[in-house]
């Protein structure tokens, strides 16, 4: 039998992981309706913002480097009403990527095309001038690291799903730790990096 505590705390962090994926593919144009929606959900039990695996505090804004992807160029392929693949751009460029995005009718398509195995999927996949994928909110940190020094067998990054406190998945002062994944060239994915703090992405 599992634990009231423990179904209390999945239960809470399905909770207000649902509200901000719900709130990601809002429109421009409802934008704000969604963030008083997702405040106001989170809001409602005192006790959520504590059960969920909020080991670090955002208090700053992340630091941006110019320098960190200069001279590195990416397709990204979206859905139009993705509120958070434009946050993941937005970091992106703010680290020098260049960056042209084109919003897509069947995203799944890109990703077959690509590559991206069905678990490592997210919301947008970034392909770059060389060929190299990044599927989701790839911390720019660790696409610089990759693209130096590229393993022979990958074809790429993923941050599966869309974690609460990656880039462009920022929401008041959650975050949730999780993995970046290696995607190979035969199918395969491994740890690329475990990312347990705010900072640690930076």
């Amino acid at each position: 039998m599992i634990p009231f505590t423990v179904k209390f705390v999945r239960g809470s962090a399905v909770l207000l992981t649902s509200v901000i994926l719900s709130a990601c593919g809002q429109s421009d144009s409802n934008a704000s309706n969604a963030s008083t929606s997702t405040a106001n959900a989170a809001n409602a039990s005192s006790g959520e913002a504590n059960a969920i695996q909020s080991k670090q505090t955002v208090t700053e804004t992340p630091a941006n480097n110019p320098d960190l992807l200069k001279n590195v160029s990416a397709t990204v392929y979206k859905d139009a009403n993705c509120g958070c693949c434009k946050e993941w751009i937005g970091h992106a460029e703010d680290n020098g990527l260049t960056t042209t995005a084109h919003d897509v009718a069947d995203l799944s398509l890109f990703k077959e095309r690509y590559g991206v195995p069905a678990e490592m999927r997210s919301c947008h996949t970034a392909v770059t001038s060389d060929g190299y994928v990044i599927e989701g909110h790839v911390p720019a940190k660790y696409v610089a690291e990759f693209l130096q020094n590229p393993p022979k067998q990958a074809i790429g990054l993923a941050v599966p799903g869309m974690p609460v406190g990656s880039p462009g998945m920022e929401y008041q002062d959650k975050f949730m730790p999780y993995q970046i994944m290696q995607i190979n060239k035969d199918g395969t994915n491994q740890v690329y990096a475990e990312i347990e703090s705010a900072e640690q992405q930076l």
